[in-house]
Protein backbone atom coordinates (compact mmCIF):
# COMPACT_ATOMS: atom_id res chain seq x y z
CA UNK A 1 0.00 0.00 0.00
CA UNK A 2 1.36 3.40 -0.98
CA UNK A 3 1.89 5.85 1.90
CA UNK A 4 -0.60 8.71 1.88
CA UNK A 5 0.72 12.23 1.15
CA UNK A 6 -0.17 14.92 3.69
CA UNK A 7 0.05 18.72 3.80
CA UNK A 8 2.43 19.88 6.54
CA UNK A 9 1.13 22.73 8.74
CA UNK A 10 2.82 25.20 11.05
CA UNK A 11 1.85 25.37 14.73
CA UNK A 12 -0.95 27.82 13.85
CA UNK A 13 -2.56 25.36 11.41
CA UNK A 14 -1.41 27.15 8.24
CA UNK A 15 -0.08 25.07 5.36
CA UNK A 16 3.67 25.41 4.92
CA UNK A 17 3.62 24.29 1.27
CA UNK A 18 5.53 21.12 2.17
CA UNK A 19 3.90 17.76 1.34
CA UNK A 20 5.30 14.61 2.92
CA UNK A 21 4.30 11.01 3.39
CA UNK A 22 2.17 10.20 6.40
CA UNK A 23 5.00 8.07 7.81
CA UNK A 24 7.50 10.94 7.50
CA UNK A 25 5.07 13.45 9.06
CA UNK A 26 4.64 11.21 12.12
CA UNK A 27 8.32 10.28 12.29
CA UNK A 28 9.32 13.95 12.42
CA UNK A 29 6.35 15.01 14.57
CA UNK A 30 5.11 17.65 12.12
CA UNK A 31 1.77 19.41 12.40
CA UNK A 32 -1.00 18.24 10.05
CA UNK A 33 -4.80 18.05 9.90
CA UNK A 34 -7.18 15.17 10.65
CA UNK A 35 -10.93 14.75 11.02
CA UNK A 36 -13.07 13.16 13.71
CA UNK A 37 -16.73 12.30 13.08
CA UNK A 38 -19.39 11.18 15.55
CA UNK A 39 -22.22 9.35 13.80
CA UNK A 40 -25.39 9.66 15.89
CA UNK A 41 -28.59 7.67 15.30
CA UNK A 42 -32.19 8.67 16.02
CA UNK A 43 -31.89 7.28 19.59
CA UNK A 44 -29.00 9.71 20.29
CA UNK A 45 -26.56 6.80 20.36
CA UNK A 46 -23.04 7.22 19.00
CA UNK A 47 -21.47 4.72 16.64
CA UNK A 48 -18.18 3.41 18.00
CA UNK A 49 -15.62 1.40 16.10
CA UNK A 50 -13.15 -1.04 17.56
CA UNK A 51 -9.79 -0.38 15.97
CA UNK A 52 -8.04 -3.28 14.29
CA UNK A 53 -5.44 -5.10 16.36
CA UNK A 54 -3.00 -4.32 13.52
CA UNK A 55 -3.18 -0.51 13.91
CA UNK A 56 0.03 1.33 14.82
CA UNK A 57 -1.71 3.27 17.61
CA UNK A 58 -4.53 2.38 20.02
CA UNK A 59 -4.81 -1.13 18.54
CA UNK A 60 -7.93 -3.01 19.65
CA UNK A 61 -9.40 -0.03 21.49
CA UNK A 62 -12.84 1.43 20.89
CA UNK A 63 -12.88 4.82 19.17
CA UNK A 64 -15.24 7.47 17.88
CA UNK A 65 -17.18 6.59 14.70
CA UNK A 66 -14.54 7.73 12.21
CA UNK A 67 -11.17 9.46 12.38
CA UNK A 68 -8.56 9.98 9.71
CA UNK A 69 -6.02 12.19 8.01
CA UNK A 70 -6.61 14.71 5.26
CA UNK A 71 -4.79 13.79 2.08
CA UNK A 72 -2.67 16.51 0.48
CA UNK A 73 -4.88 19.16 -1.10
CA UNK A 74 -8.05 17.82 0.53
CA UNK A 75 -10.48 19.82 2.68
CA UNK A 76 -11.90 18.52 5.97
CA UNK A 77 -15.45 17.88 4.75
CA UNK A 78 -14.24 15.83 1.80
CA UNK A 79 -11.91 13.88 4.09
CA UNK A 80 -14.76 13.17 6.53
CA UNK A 81 -17.00 11.83 3.75
CA UNK A 82 -14.13 9.80 2.27
CA UNK A 83 -13.20 8.22 5.61
CA UNK A 84 -16.80 7.22 6.37
CA UNK A 85 -17.32 5.79 2.91
CA UNK A 86 -14.00 3.89 3.17
CA UNK A 87 -14.13 2.63 6.74
CA UNK A 88 -17.77 2.20 7.68
CA UNK A 89 -20.53 1.90 5.11
CA UNK A 90 -24.16 0.94 5.20
CA UNK A 91 -25.61 -1.91 3.19
CA UNK A 92 -28.01 -1.04 0.37
CA UNK A 93 -25.77 1.62 -1.12
CA UNK A 94 -26.12 4.45 1.43
CA UNK A 95 -23.46 7.10 0.81
CA UNK A 96 -22.54 10.03 3.01
CA UNK A 97 -22.65 13.48 1.44
CA UNK A 98 -20.86 16.65 2.52
CA UNK A 99 -24.14 18.49 3.15
CA UNK A 100 -25.01 15.98 5.90
CA UNK A 101 -22.19 17.03 8.26
CA UNK A 102 -22.39 19.53 11.11
CA UNK A 103 -19.06 21.18 11.94
CA UNK A 104 -18.51 21.45 15.70
CA UNK A 105 -15.01 22.90 16.15
CA UNK A 106 -11.25 22.44 15.68
CA UNK A 107 -8.82 21.40 18.38
CA UNK A 108 -5.14 20.54 18.39
CA UNK A 109 -3.41 17.67 20.11
CA UNK A 110 0.15 16.48 20.57
CA UNK A 111 0.90 12.90 21.55
CA UNK A 112 4.10 10.87 21.48
CA UNK A 113 3.53 7.15 20.99
CA UNK A 114 7.17 6.25 20.32
CA UNK A 115 10.36 8.12 19.46
CA UNK A 116 9.59 7.56 15.77
CA UNK A 117 5.80 8.16 15.97
CA UNK A 118 4.65 11.56 17.16
CA UNK A 119 1.21 12.97 16.45
CA UNK A 120 0.82 16.73 16.17
CA UNK A 121 -2.60 17.20 14.67
CA UNK A 122 -5.32 19.76 14.21
CA UNK A 123 -8.62 17.86 14.40
CA UNK A 124 -11.78 19.13 12.73
CA UNK A 125 -14.71 17.58 14.62
CA UNK A 126 -18.02 16.88 12.85
CA UNK A 127 -21.33 15.31 13.80
CA UNK A 128 -23.31 13.26 11.31
CA UNK A 129 -26.92 12.45 12.25
CA UNK A 130 -28.46 9.42 10.63
CA UNK A 131 -31.63 7.38 10.96
CA UNK A 132 -32.65 3.88 10.04
CA UNK A 133 -29.12 2.57 10.52
CA UNK A 134 -28.10 0.04 13.13
CA UNK A 135 -24.90 -1.86 13.73
CA UNK A 136 -26.33 -4.94 11.96
CA UNK A 137 -26.69 -3.04 8.65
CA UNK A 138 -23.13 -1.73 8.71
CA UNK A 139 -20.08 -3.26 7.13
CA UNK A 140 -16.56 -2.03 7.69
CA UNK A 141 -13.05 -2.19 6.33
CA UNK A 142 -11.50 -5.17 8.16
CA UNK A 143 -7.96 -3.74 7.92
CA UNK A 144 -9.09 -0.67 9.89
CA UNK A 145 -12.01 -1.79 12.07
CA UNK A 146 -12.84 -5.11 13.74
CA UNK A 147 -16.27 -4.30 15.23
CA UNK A 148 -18.85 -1.50 15.48
CA UNK A 149 -21.67 -0.73 17.91
CA UNK A 150 -24.02 2.09 18.86
CA UNK A 151 -23.86 3.20 22.52
CA UNK A 152 -25.31 6.03 24.58
CA UNK A 153 -23.18 8.81 26.04
CA UNK A 154 -23.31 7.31 29.55
CA UNK A 155 -21.75 4.10 28.22
CA UNK A 156 -18.99 6.16 26.61
CA UNK A 157 -18.33 7.86 29.95
CA UNK A 158 -17.98 4.42 31.60
CA UNK A 159 -15.67 3.27 28.81
CA UNK A 160 -13.50 6.35 29.42
CA UNK A 161 -13.29 5.54 33.13
CA UNK A 162 -12.33 1.92 32.29
CA UNK A 163 -9.75 3.00 29.67
CA UNK A 164 -11.56 1.02 26.94
CA UNK A 165 -11.83 3.90 24.48
CA UNK A 166 -9.30 6.13 22.73
CA UNK A 167 -8.80 9.25 24.82
CA UNK A 168 -10.54 12.14 23.05
CA UNK A 169 -11.84 14.32 25.91
CA UNK A 170 -12.10 17.29 23.54
CA UNK A 171 -14.66 15.34 21.50
CA UNK A 172 -16.54 13.58 24.29
CA UNK A 173 -17.08 16.78 26.31
CA UNK A 174 -18.60 18.60 23.33
CA UNK A 175 -20.59 15.51 22.38
CA UNK A 176 -22.01 15.19 25.91
CA UNK A 177 -23.15 18.83 25.89
CA UNK A 178 -24.60 18.46 22.39
CA UNK A 179 -26.59 15.31 23.19
CA UNK A 180 -27.98 16.53 26.50
CA UNK A 181 -29.55 19.53 24.70
CA UNK A 182 -32.01 17.17 22.98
Amino acid sequence: MKDELIDVLNEDGIQTGEILSRAEVHKRGLWHRAIVVAIINEKNEILLQQRSDNKATNAGMWDISVAGHLSAGQDSLSAAAREINEEVSVLLGYRTEIKDFRYMYCYRKEQKFRDDYIERQFYDFFILRTSGVDDKTLFFQKEEVQAVKFVDILTIQKMIENNEIVQRPEVYNILTNFLFRF
